[in-house]
């Protein structure tokens, strides 16, 4: 049978012409037009973005290695399909063997011959598309290989620089993989069209007749030899790979790697090359026969040596015998991860802490005594928002930020938040485009209270606040506009000629400040904060980007406008340099006259040799993250390096963001930097105020103590056993069954033991691992977040992690085991419940844990709130404990004298009482904030009615007259306490366990009636 070409027709004139329909050419113009618009709209609005925040060169680099790595791969795989269908038809035979087989085949031939062309072109490049995606989504990848520089150590199994497989080794395997790919699919199309035009014989075939013609054969051997020698590529990476591989007890290569699995590797690598230049042999001679047996042996050596051998060598050699023969690698492992996670140089000292509590134990830790901060960040924004939000379009985030300022000389530990803009603050009747976008563009002013001291009527104790804002901050000077923060989502267009009446809100002001409506203009002619949208291009584009036809018709949007969007700090910082991994928190700093968000970011990889792997989302998710408002920033699945190399601030007036080399001798930083140059400041130009500010990373700090619960022991044989593997420990104050999420580190300033001097430190606890549920103290770490004042340069201190170790015998209580005893004290638990009672209840604040006293002091603040009307937190009492012992005062001083036989020997900062609000307060409007009844106590009276006799009256009267007495006894104990009139304490505390007691038998009768 002849598959010869048919004899072309003879001409038959020229074909009539069709005329073209002119509707249907306008609606072709029309649908390209709307379709380039659209993607005009959304990516070079990118560009203009990108442009006013002086990045351009980013969008550009990454855009530009995007595109050449997908015209890359489209060309290579491509042209490797279309090359393997194009030969295959070309050199298919002219006279096909008169076979059942072919003839089934011919009616396939016919069926698709009159689609051949359209399928040996659309077939490639369908397939080069997703090649060309899959390879841009490599970009960073390829960069880094391009751009990465040594890491000035070794691996400890070849020998090779850490960079060659921090940075090429994941290139060369992205390239291996890729041809690979490209090597099958063609060779899939060989196949399928040999088959289909006579080249390939499945079926019977006559004794000596040849299975392919001669061209199939070279084809179909040429293009399995240059697979086999891409898989002994793979072979040979696969050694290197084993290096970041994990086991069961820790990652990098074991014993049985070493001694099996590699020189398997490299037996594989050969038999690879050797089947492939079989291969070549069979192309040239004729006979399929050697490389079939070469690829038969492949897959055997595959199984025996690849497979059965290492397992054979790990159940025989190594299980019997892993601790001696597996130290060697589980060292290797031990030094990687300290190196890799920054853990090397971990000061760690012995800590033997007492659980007594003596007298006067808290003198030599006065200064941490007076710091120990009582207001929690995550329970006082409701109070923050009640007392200082001010205007129902502003509001706080639900999780506030701890910081220190110098305050008339006077480092002080402050909870500090940002008064945002919140639209959903206004009524249905206040929103439409106008006020949305033009009108509230903007948040206002800062609100800081101190850390250590409560307000009156234990509302947060204000140094900065009200509108207009006022306070020491204000004092010192700062532009108080926030136009960029992290609950600010929708786009704002500022800016007006220069003659023309402001329009952006301020805030409405109250006749004593003149009346009527504060209004601005956002100087768009001396910042740039967002791209320019004067012209009617610009109009358009964003028009269609944010589906707002408004954009070009409003008259507010003029030639001095911007347009505002991607406002959030953390956003704006990924955006600019997509290479860093930013921290979960960002937080606020008045520097240098401006309200900068902060925002730690790192450089990570998971191609470290013999560094243990950390999911990051997993270590760095705790009962904040959880309870946080919005989407958790995105982190790498894997990472087993990891460096805060760069610090990032964002300017909240105008959108600056400014990266700042925190570690310029990481070797990753590095090579950003050669990737993206001059997006990345010196250290140098940080100012002194700024430095002040900047603290320990609470992600890196989370990940680091996460390790910790087993790289705390540094000896292979230990490590091994797992005997002394610690945990972190649940969140005691988060209700509900185990298991609970972790308990979050804290910042507090504080004096670790041994050293001379406080500083503001990032602190986390641990517990014993394992199954156990006896939840004693193990471990106590703190890694010191001061960076100092000097412009430029870190503190020498900055980033030491100091770990106390507790004795194998402590007997210490762990958080857990602390909140059993606050909640299980019969005097505590009572007074609580009544303090809950009728429209009221308790808010358990964070429970922190300081190394003073020579033991472990547990401080938690215990809020009480309204629970109708307006509820809001307000401090009323503190909870302390030592050891076994517990206290409970309306006052941190107070609760520690309990605990410290009478006198604890230092003062704690709230030993004078609430102090005095600094700055004005204000309920939202319309709004009238309800306090807690029950924390209406009336004064002590000089002599309180006695409480031996029970209650007479009916059940309610009884149990109402025992909860009158029981909170006439706490006012005399307190009493009794400030005046340090222990006998008068403990005859009130007689008389409220009396009271306590009636309470409760009344209230039981009124249950069983």
């Amino acid at each position: 049978m002849s598959f010869a070409a048919p004899p072309r027709r003879g001409p038959a004139g020229p074909p009539a012409k069709r005329r073209r329909s002119p509707l249907a050419i306008t609606i072709t113009v029309l649908a390209v037009l709307v379709v380039a618009l659209l993607l005009l709209a959304q990516f070079w609005t990118e560009v203009m973005w990108f442009d006013a925040l002086g990045f351009a060169n980013v969008i550009w680099t990454e855009w530009g290695s995007r595109a050449v790595l997908f015209v890359l791969g489209f060309l290579i795989m491509g042209a490797a399909v279309f090359s393997s269908f194009a030969l295959a038809y070309r050199s298919r035979p002219v006279y096909a063997p008169s076979t059942p087989e072919q003839a089934t085949l011919d009616q396939y031939r016919e069926a698709i011959e009159p689609l051949r062309k359209v399928v040996t072109i659309a077939a490639p490049v369908l397939v080069a598309f997703f090649a060309g995606v899959a390879a841009s989504a490599q970009w960073r990848t390829v960069l880094l290989a391009f751009n990465g520089s040594s890491f000035g150590s070794k691996d400890p199994q070849f020998g090779i620089d850490l960079g060659f497989f921090v940075f090429t080794l994941p290139a060369l395997r992205f390239v291996v993989s890729f041809l690979m790919a490209v090597v099958v699919i063609s060779g899939i199309a060989a196949l399928v069209t040999h088959y289909l035009y006579g080249g390939l014989r499945l079926g019977p075939v006559p004794d000596g007749a040849p299975r392919t013609t001669k061209a199939a054969r070279v084809h179909l051997a040429v293009l399995a030899a240059v697979l086999m020698v891409v898989i002994a590529a793979n072979y040979w990476l696969d050694r290197y790979s084993l290096l970041t591989s994990s086991n069961a007890k820790y990652d990098g290569a074991s014993y049985s790697d070493v001694h099996a699995v590699i020189p398997s590797k490299e037996i594989l690598t050969g038999v690879a090359v050797l089947v492939a230049a079989l291969f070549v042999v069979a192309a040239v001679r004729g006979s399929w026969r050697l490389p079939a047996i070469g690829v038969g042996l492949m897959v055997v050596s595959a199984i025996a040596i690849g497979g059965i051998y290492p397992a054979v060598v790990q159940r025989f050699q190594v299980n019997p015998n892993a601790q001696v023969l597996e130290a060697e690698y589980i060292q290797r492992n031990i030094d990687a991860t300290l190196d890799a996670f920054k853990l090397e140089d971990v000061e760690t000292q012995p800590y033997d802490a007492t659980t007594e509590a003596e007298a006067g134990a808290l003198r030599d830790d006065a200064e941490t005594t007076a710091s120990v901060r009582l207001l929690d960040p995550q329970v006082v924004s409701p109070s923050f928002r009640q007392l200082q939000q001010n205007k129902q379009y502003y509001d706080f985030q639900s999780n506030l930020a701890v910081d220190r300022y110098d305050i008339d000389g006077e480092s002080r530990d402050t909870v500090i938040a940002v008064r945002e803009l919140n639209l959903d603050g206004l009524g249905d009747n206040q929103r439409n485009w106008v006020n949305d976008h033009t009108v509230f563009t903007h948040g206002y002013g800062v609100v800081a209270a101190y850390g250590n001291q409560p307000g009156p009527d234990g509302q947060p104790a204000f140094y900065e606040g009200g509108i207009p804002t006022q306070g020491a901050l204000t004092d010192k000077g700062y532009e108080p506009r926030i136009y960029f923060s992290p609950n600010t989502t929708e786009y704002s267009i500022v800016g007006a000629p220069e003659d023309t009446e402001p329009w952006e809100l301020d805030y409405q002001a109250d006749d004593e400040q003149g009346g009527g409506q504060v209004n601005t203009t956002f100087p768009t002619e001396e910042h740039a904060a967002g791209p320019d949208i004067g012209s009617f291009g610009a109009k358009l584009l964003y028009a269609l980007k944010f589906g707002s036809e408004q954009i070009l018709f409003s008259d507010r949007v003029t030639s001095e406008s911007q347009i505002l969007y991607d406002r959030d700090p953390q956003t704006r910082v990924q955006k600019v340099a997509p290479w860093l991994t930013v921290d979960n928190r960002t937080y606020p700093a008045v520097v240098d006259g401006r309200v900068k968000w902060i925002v730690d970011a790192y450089t990570t990889s998971d191609a470290y040799p013999y560094s243990s792997s950390m999911p990051m989302d997993e270590a760095t998710t705790d009962s904040l993250t959880l309870a946080a408002q919005g989407v958790p920033v995105e982190t790498p699945p894997e990472v087993n390096y990891i460096r805060n190399s760069v610090k990032a601030t964002v300017d909240a007036y105008d959108g600056t963001v400014t990266l700042y080399a925190w570690e310029p001798d990481d070797p990753m930083l590095k090579a950003w930097s050669n990737v993206f140059p001059a997006s990345v400041k010196p250290m140098s130009e940080m100012s002194g105020e700024l430095m002040s500010h900047v603290r320990y990373p609470e992600d890196m700090f989370k990940v680091q103590r996460s390790l910790l619960t087993q790289y705390h022991v540094e000896d292979a044989g230990q490590f091994f056993s797992g005997q002394d593997f610690w945990a972190n420990p649940e969140d005691p104050t988060v209700g509900g069954e185990s298991p609970k999420p972790l308990q979050p580190p804290y910042y507090m300033t504080l004096q670790m033991p041994g050293t001379e001097d406080s500083s503001f430190s990032l602190t986390s606890t641990f517990i014993p691992g394992g199954n156990t549920d006896r939840e004693i103290l193990t471990g106590y770490l703190a890694a010191d977040g001061d960076a100092g004042t000097t412009a430029g340069e870190k503190a020498d201190g900055y980033g030491k992690l100091s770990l106390l170790e507790l004795p194998r015998d402590s007997t210490v209580p762990g958080p857990g085991q602390v909140q059993n005893n606050f909640d299980s004290n019969p005097t505590i638990s009572e007074q609580l419940n009544i303090l809950e009672r009728g429209s009221s209840s308790v808010v358990r604040g964070n429970q922190l844990t300081l190394p003073v006293g020579g033991g472990l002091l547990y401080v938690q603040p215990v809020y009480i709130q309204s629970s109708e009307g307006t509820p809001f937190p307000l401090l009323r009492r503190v909870l302390v404990a030592f050891g076994d012992q517990t206290g409970y005062a309306p006052t941190l001083d107070e609760a520690l004298d309990q605990v410290f036989g009478g006198d604890s020997g230092a003062t704690a900062g709230d030993a004078q009482g609430g102090v005095d609000t600094e700055v004005p307060t204000a309920p939202v409007d319309g709004e009238d904030p309800a306090a807690p009844e029950p924390t209406d106590e009336p004064e002590p009276t000089e002599e309180p009615e006695p409480t031996e006799s029970a209650p007479s009256g009916d059940a309610q009267a009884q149990l109402d007259a025992a909860l009158q007495n029981a909170n006439q006894a706490m006012q005399d104990a307190d009493a009794a306490l400030a005046d340090g009139d222990f006998a008068a304490y403990g005859e009130a505390q007689d008389r409220l366990q009396e009271a306590l007691e009636a309470a409760i038998a009344a209230e039981g009768e009124l249950g069983g009636n």
